[in-house]
């Protein structure tokens, strides 16, 4: 018996030593890095799969930071000031474009047929315009990003696609709320109602707003406010493409004017729906990545609103220097 207690009295404190040390293995964080021609390195961690959602919170926190940070004052008082610049000319804008859309043979109408009665083909190049400030475009872009990013386990394409799905949810927050506040008529009702430049009623009902959403859902635009959201993710993430900006830029524009010479949106829709789309854009995608090593700097972008008169009609425009 005296050796048996000798055997376990060992043995027991062996084990209660392993149980007081509690050894804990902490899984490695997997992540990519991408050098950049500036020299910058940054570096994406592995998306999760419904990262675009349980981001949303505070991607939405950071981004309303963005509107009223110091720095930035200068943004939003451009955009209010430019909205009301133009909302005297808002009419006249418009009967200028739908004039220049008939000239070029552009039909007010955004007529589309559907395959598989799910997927939208328009039938002329107006239509075509329209939708690529639609959701389902950015849904297509974040397909076809995530799956080039998991075929080749490319973890920015991954982020990419994300960051575009989540701007999808980001971009119908902030548009719908503003829309709700403000109740704008939309142009092609307010021609009908005999109301040049629409009808304001701020704050109208859910149930009016449902029930007669183009009576209310004017300003700002949600398409605008969709498609540059996802321009700059995508910008942002792969910056050395400097093609994008250019391009994305110019069918920017051109969404622009379909809406106006469909009669869908006023001029001064716009200038909140391309500082929301800016913003939540950079927000969301920033937040995916972190940046180190040199870099040159960021390219500073100026944008000014301009006015002509062309052919006997006045013309309204953004001019872009980077």
């Amino acid at each position: 018996m005296k050796k048996i207690r000798l055997i376990l009295l060992p043995m027991s404190i062996w084990i209660s030593s392993q149980k007081s040390d509690s050894i804990i293995i902490e899984k490695p964080v997997k992540s990519q890095s991408y050098t950049l021609k500036d020299g910058s390195v940054r570096t994406y961690t592995k998306p999760k799969l419904f990262e675009f959602i349980t981001r949303v919170p505070k991607d939405f926190v950071d981004t309303n930071k963005d509107f009223v940070a110091k720095d930035h004052a200068y943004y939003l008082g451009g955009a209010v000031a430019s909205t009301l610049v133009l909302l005297p000319f808002d009419q006249k804008l418009i009967d200028n474009s739908r004039e220049l859309g008939e000239k070029w043979g552009m039909s007010a109408d955004n007529n589309y047929t559907k395959v598989a009665g799910l997927i939208k083909v328009p039938k002329d190049i107006g239509a075509g315009l329209y939708l690529i400030g639609n959701g389902s475009t950015v849904v297509l872009l974040g397909i076809g990003f995530a799956t080039y990013g998991l075929i080749k386990d490319d973890y920015r394409a991954q982020a990419t696609a994300s960051g575009l799905m989540e701007s999808l949810i980001l971009s119908g927050v902030f548009s719908q709320t503003i829309k709700r506040v403000t109740g704008r008529e939309s142009p092609f009702i307010a021609i009908q109602n005999g109301n040049s430049g629409g009808h304001w009623t701020p704050f109208p009902s859910f149930s009016a707003f449902s029930k007669d959403t183009s009576r209310y859902d004017a300003m700002p635009s949600g398409h605008l406010t969709t498609f540059m959201s996802a321009i700059t993710v995508i910008a942002d993430n792969y910056p050395d493409a400097v093609w994008i900006k250019p391009v994305g830029y110019t069918l920017a524009g051109a969404l622009a004017f379909q809406m106006m010479q469909s009669q869908v949106h006023w001029a001064s829709d716009y200038p909140l729906a391309l500082l929301m789309g800016y913003f939540i854009g950079k927000t969301i995608s920033k937040n995916r990545y972190t940046v180190s090593g040199f870099s040159a700097g960021h390219v500073k972008y100026k944008l000014n609103f301009t006015a002509s008169t062309s052919l006997g009609y006045n013309m309204i425009g953004v001019k872009l220097s980077f």
